[in-house]
């Protein structure tokens, strides 16, 4: 999945095998194989180019990230202290965007009464998906899946 995010458009087996290759020796096959078995599995559409298919994303890589956090989270006895302890291992690049996250989220009023919050920045994929950020994914499959390993040739 990180070849097919990267490249941000419709991508052939072709492309994303030369794109492979400029780091490590990878069969065409096997390019093809795992892509096919992300489309099965519903993390890529394709459409029929030639004899070739163009591969393509379901969802973004922030979404993925999202969908990652919200599912170990959502799996913890104590939510609270889940996120404090997420919260701690956060670099404050990371927490900086996580403020301004939030105040996307809850828009110009704030929760307490009668106060009015900073202008939130308009979110764009430098804020909503900085580096190292935890919001840098797209969609999420069955339990134990790695979409971005798979497409590196690491999936089963």
């Amino acid at each position: 999945m990180t070849r097919v995010w990267k490249w941000n458009r419709p991508v052939t087996v072709r492309e994303v095998l030369e794109d492979l290759r400029q780091e490590r020796s990878i069969a065409y096959t096997t390019v093809m194989t795992v892509l096919d078995n992300l489309h099965q599995k519903g993390w890529v559409r394709r459409e029929a180019e030639g004899r070739a298919y163009r591969y393509e994303a379901v969802s973004t890589r922030a979404a993925y990230a999202a969908a990652l956090m919200n599912d170990a989270w959502s799996q913890s006895d104590n939510p609270a202290a889940a996120l404090v302890a997420f919260f701690g291992m956060m670099s404050d690049e990371q927490r900086d965007a996580l403020r301004v996250a939030v105040r996307i989220v809850q828009g110009p009023e704030t929760a307490e009464a009668g106060t009015r919050a900073a202008p939130a920045e308009p979110a764009t994929a430098a804020t909503a998906e900085s580096p190292g950020s935890a919001a840098s994914g797209a969609n999420t499959g069955g339990p134990g899946e790695n979409p971005a390993s798979a497409a590196e040739g690491g999936g089963r």
